[in-house]
């Protein structure tokens, strides 16, 4: 047997080599250069829908902020129902957290807080894969689905009841 065969036998068990897709790569992952554009413009729009609820002023009703930008009414579901819609307050939401006044953003909406927290985390993600190059896929990996998927969905449920809850008690709004 030449010997170039019996040292690849020796490191692999019963003589077997396993393909290459089964073999981790050494290198560090590195972004291509439209997965740095796509991080780019992912960043741009959350910093974009970051700055447009640092614009609008917080309505002090707990809705309708959004109602301040030109073209859009007021939410029609509220206004023939008397009960507000899923995302209802989620403008003025944003705007109270980009203010810096999360206790209010978290009061008015409770969801509109959470995908407020994610778009920020959102744009730092988009501007740091972006300007380095390292993908952070990887770190949603570490994470099951279900671990963070369900919990929003309760979130979302959770804060269309909470904000049903401020409207039919009158006490909606933040002063």
């Amino acid at each position: 047997m030449p010997a170039s065969d019996v040292s690849a036998s020796s490191s692999q068990p019963d003589s077997k080599i396993a393909p290459a897709i089964y073999y981790r790569s050494t290198e560090p992952q590195r972004a291509g250069v439209l997965d740095r554009c796509l991080a780019m413009g992912l960043a741009i729009g959350c910093i974009a829908i970051l700055c447009v609820a640092a614009y609008l002023p917080p309505s002090p009703t707990g809705t309708g902020t959004h109602a301040q930008l030109r073209g859009l009414q007021t939410c029609q579901f509220l206004q023939r129902t008397g009960l507000p819609c899923p995302s209802c307050g989620m403008t003025t939401s944003f705007s109270w957290f980009v203010r810096g006044n999360w206790l209010a953003s978290l009061y008015i909406q409770p969801m509109g807080w959470a995908l407020a927290v994610l778009t920020t985390v959102a744009a730092w993600t988009g501007l740091y894969v972006a300007i380095t190059a390292k993908p952070a896929h990887r770190l949603l990996r570490l994470v099951p689905t279900r671990y963070y998927l369900i919990p929003l969905l309760g979130l979302a449920i959770a804060a269309w009841g909470w904000k049903m809850f401020l409207i039919l008690k009158g006490i909606d709004g933040w002063h």
